[in-house]
This record gives C-alpha cells, sequence and structure tokens, in this order.
C-alpha cells in the first residue's frame, strides 16, 4: 500500500506524463517527464521503473477514464449527449497515444498490453450508450459499437486534435446527427 504522499506523487506523474506524450512529437525522454512533473528521476523510476511501466500506467489510466466515463456521462447526460461528450473522451485518449506510440506498438507486438481486452472494454463502454439510446428512442438501432468505433479512428485519423480541433468536432457532429433516430 502507497502512503498518502507517494500516492498523489504517482498520479501527479500519470497526470504529467499523460499531458506530455499529448503535446510530444516524438516519444519524450523519462528526464522531461520528471522534469514537467518537478520530481527527480528517482521519483519517477522508483514509480515506473521503465519506459514501459510508465506507459502501461498511462494506457490503462486512458482506458478507464474512457469505461468508467461512459457510465458517468449516462448517469449525468441523456444518452446523444453522453455519446457526443465520450467522443471527445475517445479523441483525447487518441492523442495521448501521440508521444508514446512507438513504445506502445512494441508493448502490443509483445503482448505486454492485451490490445483485445482493450478493444472488448471500449466497445463495452459504447454499447452501454447505445442501449440507453436505443431504449429511449434516441440512437438508432441499427448502428453497432464497431461502426463507431470505425468511424472514430476514422475522423480522428483525418483530423488530429489538437492542430485540428476545429475540424475533428465539425466531424464528430455531423457524425453525432447520423446516429440520432429519426423524427
Amino acid at each position: 500500500m502507497l502512503r498518502a504522499d507517494a500516492t498523489r506523487n504517482r498520479s501527479q506523474l500519470l497526470e504529467v506524463a499523460t499531458r506530455v506524450f499529448v503535446s510530444a512529437g516524438t516519444e519524450p525522454s523519462m528526464r522531461a517527464i520528471a522534469r514537467e512533473a518537478g520530481v527527480g528521476i528517482a521519483t519517477l523510476y522508483r514509480h515506473f521503473p521503465t519506459r514501459e511501466s510508465l506507459v502501461d500506467a498511462v494506457y490503462r489510466d486512458q482506458v478507464a477514464r474512457l469505461t468508467d466515463g461512459a457510465r458517468e456521462l449516462l448517469a449525468r447526460l441523456p444518452p446523444p449527449a453522453a455519446l457526443r461528450r465520450w467522443m471527445d473522451l475517445f479523441g483525447d485518449w487518441i492523442a495521448t497515444k501521440n508521444g508514446m506510440l512507438d513504445t506502445l506498438l512494441a508493448m502490443i507486438e509483445s503482448g505486454e498490453i492485451a490490445h483485445a481486452q482493450t478493444q472488448t472494454e471500449l466497445l463495452a463502454a459504447i454499447d452501454d450508450i447505445l442501449n440507453a439510446g436505443r431504449a429511449t428512442g434516441e440512437l438508432r438501432a441499427d448502428v453497432t459499437a464497431e461502426d463507431i468505433a470505425a468511424s472514430l479512428i476514422g475522423i480522428f485519423t483525418v483530423a488530429r486534435p489538437p492542430e485540428h480541433d476545429a475540424r475533428a468536432t465539425r466531424l464528430l457532429n455531423i457524425l453525432m446527427d447520423g446516429l440520432r433516430s429519426p423524427p
């Protein structure tokens, strides 16, 4: 069990690493992440002994934000609004991969990260929102979670945030219009 200050340090490191990965054009050094977090390199390595352990933690944190986010959004928003907001969270998740892509791909290739498990979790989150929208009659019944995931990947491939936020927003809104049940 981590002490309270150690837990805060770990959370801060995850938050900073996520932010650095989003803004990085290439994979940032562990030293750059520690510096940005305002901690020594030893503190970073104490929590994350390898680059892979940091990437894994950031990746898992982002997947949890997406899966938990679906439930949280549904608890406070109508299904179409929850889905549209979840699409923004998905875009954030895609953007996080910016500065950790090489390491992440190597980890998926080696089996260190179970990509199939992540896909299953994300599709289940989308299904939860779709099912709620179908139950209220607000979202189309003929659309699958796979359809939405493929659409989102396509949108964020051609309109990567943050450089193309306006284009991504426009395309997401168009997608959302197509997902609503006809009047």
